[in-house]
């Protein structure tokens, strides 16, 4: 469920009509609903009522905003980074430093020293690599980095292979038939105090019988540490949980990932991670265009829209599907080619797609877009950064400026030899 629905024929966030937000931002522009942003926390929190110690983080990556995580940070919710610029984010939202996990294969010395700084609760360890250089690092300092290390159980996530994260052939973790003797070597080391284990197998996750496979693989590790003599006090699960990108699309609610994870991790005795994103992110928001013009074309029309590729570049990355719609429909449908004015073919966000019918000047909206869409833009074509709205009931603010492509040339220099 979200809080974006039509009144009188008006699509609205919340309680706010969209073209007052293009009226007074201009487009592209994203919209961000607390309430849903707040409804989604609340419902992955209560999908996991049964499971008695835990810690939940969103995952930055999908949605940096700081207003979002400022949301997300007053339902309870702590973080889960992947470069220093997160980790400074999420202390900015207020989040507190022991309610950070810092995942990511390639965190660098510096971000190794700023994070044990700053006092945060957890590393997920990639490597062992990672954790002899962090073990130097933290005692150098004087200092104990609180860590689990991240296994790669080879389980086949069935996701787009870019999003994949847990087959053998991924960058992440640690091979499963190496982690006990990756885990021995590294908890006798000064500096890290190995607490327990890590896993994420990937994103957009449509079934749940993956993450049980990965989870039943980590269970057993858990014993055959302690058996080995190890004290396991915390286990990560990541996040991964699917979002419906497509009407009628019906995808395993997080009640029954809830009731997974408290059964097959009944007699684990450990604190659980979740690093939810997507499923916290994705529908609480909206990419808004406006139709630039409908151009013939030798099968369908083309919409063309203000919006592209630089702005939500999922479609172009993974060949993604946003639902696309009328702000204010009329009734008529059409079969379009839905496009943006980058100079590339694959600025393509639908070939042939029955949709509303539109004219220049309509406006329209990118459905699903509050994960991964303003975080992965770019300024390609010198187009400059889309804005950010986030709506409250009847009011919204901008909470990330457009920053014009003439400011992002400020910031370049011509060196004095080519004057």
């Amino acid at each position: 469920m979200d809080h974006f629905a039509y009144r009188d024929g008006v699509m609205h966030a919340e309680d706010v009509p969209l073209p007052l937000i293009a009226e007074t931002v201009d487009t592209p522009v994203y919209v961000y609903s607390r309430a849903t942003l707040e409804r989604h926390a609340r419902v992955f929190r209560e999908a996991l009522a049964d499971v008695p110690d835990k810690l939940i983080a969103f995952a930055v990556k999908s949605n940096p905003n700081l207003a979002v995580l400022k949301v997300l940070g007053k339902q309870g919710m702590g973080a889960d980074v992947v470069s220093v610029g997160e980790m400074r984010r999420a202390l900015a939202a207020g989040i507190a430093p022991d309610m950070i996990v810092f995942s990511g294969v390639g965190k660098t010395a510096a971000e190794m020293v700023a994070a044990l700084d700053a006092g945060i609760g957890q590393f997920n360890i990639e490597s062992e690599e990672e954790g002899i250089e962090l073990a130097a690092i933290a005692a150098a300092k004087g200092m104990t980095a609180q860590c689990t290390l991240r296994i790669n159980p080879d389980v086949d996530a069935g996701t787009h292979d870019k999003i994949s994260t847990g087959k053998a052939d991924n960058k992440f973790g640690v091979p499963i038939s190496e982690a006990g003797q990756i885990f021995g070597a590294l908890a006798g080391l000064p500096g890290v105090k190995l607490r327990g284990v890590a896993v994420h197998i990937g994103s957009q996750l449509a079934d749940l019988a993956p993450l049980e496979t990965a989870f039943e693989k980590l269970g057993a590790l858990v014993q055959a540490l302690r058996g080995a003599g190890h004290v396991i006090t915390h286990v990560d699960l990541g996040g991964g949980l699917g979002v419906p990108y497509r009407v009628g699309e019906v995808l395993p609610p997080p009640s029954e990932y809830g009731a997974m994870v408290a059964r097959v991790t009944k007699d684990w005795g450990v604190k659980l991670i979740f690093e939810p994103g997507r499923v916290i992110a994705g529908n609480a928001g909206v990419l808004l265009t406006r139709v630039v013009r409908v151009k013939r074309g030798i099968n369908d029309p083309f919409v063309i829209v203000d919006a592209a590729m630089n702005d939500l570049a999922r479609p172009a990355l993974y060949g993604a599907y946003h639902h696309f719609e009328a702000v204010e429909p009329t009734g008529a449908q059409m079969t379009a080619n839905i496009v943006g004015p980058i100079c590339e073919t694959g600025d393509t966000f639908a070939m042939g797609r029955d949709c509303d019918r539109l004219e220049a000047g309509d406006l329209a909206v990118f459905r699903t877009a509050g994960a991964y869409g303003a975080t992965m833009a770019s300024s390609y074509n010198s187009r400059g950064f889309v804005a950010e709205v986030l709506v409250d009931g009847d009011k919204f603010a901008v909470v990330a400026d457009r920053i014009e492509a003439g400011a992002i040339m400020d910031a370049e220099r011509v060196p004095e030899w080519l004057a």
